[in-house]
């Protein structure tokens, strides 16, 4: 094909015989059209689909990966897999993006999104091979996707965002399944603390933002000691022994620059002509810093944390009056420390006013054994109107922390989703099975070919509660049907643990968001990639 056009264009450009044909790509390019295309974008989709479908659900298994640098992760959450996978495959490509995409809007639903993802280019396969063209499938799978859109509402379950059982039971349904199912009762119940401890009036409105809840690998003890603390806790080296300790009820500074003296804004240089001129030069540098020390003091601060360096000398000064001292503090870390004790940043220690204080119920430092990095811990507790929170995960560090953590991060962006939304939908692929049905009937409206791709986009949709069955070890075919038969549109119909059809636990639930943003974003992937003709490589490959 690529010679054909070579020569074409050669021989309109060529003035006489024997002219040279004019060459506008490299020898080496390989163009592929037709169904070497479509083959593929579904070779690529059954590849991811057949790495997640096993990690599906609570009776999903883990994957172990080796990387490049001879470390090994074991986990069964699909953004950590997909992140993992060197894909060089340019259709591949767009499965990773579709689960970035999922991962960063929901935190959850990603292995859901690329099943689904794989399961329509499935069907669209299989309706090209029957002579259907692509953009007939791209106009039905569009017009499934607005059923869908206006009738998820339907489906959905409006909830008070300020029960604590309710997004308990969100924080359970997601948790399932992944490493902390170990302890799941626990860690529900944490997420479900730390959601309601940063949830806050808005213009009339409950909101909660999941960057508000930090995690905290303790590395030591076990699970079961895990908690939620009202505040912040971070390793840092303590500056001096005497930091060491617990402090109550402190009025506390936050400063994002350095605590030092003001530098000159211009160098200079100072000709000293005999020592008393040095003794006052350097008597005057102690009073600058004497003065920064004795204005904290009239503000009554009693600690201060920076984000910038701490001069050696104003530490001293001000730990000789009682004043706890930390600096190098992250942004995020002072953003946390402010919310949580009700203070501002202030840029300087020159712009400090009164207003700018906040309160900690708590400042606790402990120090440890030094080894190839900082062990010091220090914990600052806001107190219940603290607007962050910290879910401390005990146990040692490695593998499972980092799942359990992994697992955690995906609960809470449910629950603070649902805090905000409102709505929820049942598990168990009940509310896939109800929108597939809705889509069936809605498609017997239609006497053109975009018919076809609606069915298959039903079907598509039936891939979720199908992959729950299989895991489980029961029979796909006769319990998809029997969901079929089940299924009224009233009553949340699903998959329970064992593989079964029954009618959903209300405690078995997810965010309405996290479903339709899977699905809208699998089924522009689709539309994307079915609007693909040719595929261009310059690498020969």
């Amino acid at each position: 094909m690529k010679h054909a056009l070579v020569g074409r264009i050669g021989n309109c450009m060529s003035e006489g015989e024997g002219s040279p044909p004019v060459v506008i790509v490299r020898p080496e390019t390989t163009i592929s059209g037709g169904t070497a295309v479509q083959e593929k974008m579904i070779a690529a989709a059954r590849a991811f689909a057949d790495i997640l479908k096993p990690t599906f659900g609570p009776r999903g298994l883990d994957k172990m990966l080796y990387k490049t640098d001879g470390t090994t992760a074991v986990t069964n959450d699909g953004a950590k897999i997909v992140a993992e996978l060197m894909v060089k495959h340019p259709a591949a490509k767009a499965f990773v993006s579709l689960a970035e995409s999922q991962e960063n809007a929901c935190g959850d639903g990603v292995t859901r999104s690329l099943l689904f993802c794989g399961e329509l280019l499935g069907e669209a396969d299989r309706l090209i091979r029957t002579g259907l063209h692509p953009l007939t499938i791209v106009d039905g799978y569009l017009a499934s996707l607005e059923i869908l859109e206006n009738e998820i509402s339907n489906c959905s379950i409006s909830i008070n965002s300020e029960d604590s059982i309710i997004i308990e039971s969100i924080a359970n349904t997601a948790l399932r399944g992944k490493s902390a199912d170990q302890n799941i009762a626990l860690f529900s119940s944490l997420a479900s603390e730390a959601t309601t401890q940063i949830s806050r009036l808005v213009d009339g409105q409950i909101l909660a933002d999941s960057e508000d809840i930090s995690m905290y690998l303790q590395g030591s003890g076990g699970l079961h000691d895990s908690c939620v603390i009202p505040g912040i806790i971070v390793r840092r080296r303590v500056l001096l022994d005497r930091l060491e300790g617990k402090r109550e009820k402190v009025r506390i500074a936050v400063i994002s620059g350095d605590l030092s003296p003001r530098s000159l804004a211009r160098d200079a240089e100072i000709e000293v002509e005999n020592p008393e001129q040095l003794t006052d030069f350097i008597e005057e540098q102690e009073r600058g810093r004497k003065s920064l020390v004795d204005s904290l003091l009239k503000l009554r601060v009693q600690a201060i944390v920076v984000g910038g360096e701490v001069d050696r000398d104003i530490l001293h000064h001000l730990v000789d009056e009682g004043i706890f001292v930390a600096g190098e503090f992250d942004e995020s870390e002072l953003r946390n420390l402010a919310l949580s004790t009700d203070s501002t940043i202030a840029s300087s220690i020159h712009h400090l006013d009164d207003s700018d204080i906040g309160y900690a119920i708590e400042i606790n430092c402990m120090r440890k054994s030094s080894t190839d990095r900082v062990e010091d811990e220090i914990t600052i507790l806001g107190g219940e109107h603290s607007k962050v929170a910290t879910i401390v995960v005990g146990g040692v560090e490695g593998t499972s922390g980092e799942e359990v953590i992994r697992g955690l991060y995906d609960a809470i962006r449910s629950t603070t989703l649902v805090v905000n939304s409102g709505e929820v939908v049942p598990g168990g692929g009940s509310v896939y099975a109800t929108l597939s049905m809705i889509i069936r009937k809605s498609s017997e409206q239609r006497s053109d070919r975009a018919r076809l791709a609606m069915d298959a986009f039903s079907r598509a949709l039936e891939v979720v509660p199908a992959t729950l069955i299989e895991n489980a070890g029961a029979d796909v075919l006769d319990t998809i049907l029997s969901l079929r038969a089940s299924t009224n549109g009233k009553d949340p119909w699903g998959i329970n643990e064992s593989g079964k059809v029954e009618i959903i636990t209300p405690s078995i639930i997810h965010p309405t968001q996290t479903i339709l943003n899977g699905i809208i974003g699998a089924t522009e992937a689709v539309c994307s990639l079915l609007r693909i003709d040719q595929v261009i490589s310059a690498r020969g490959d």
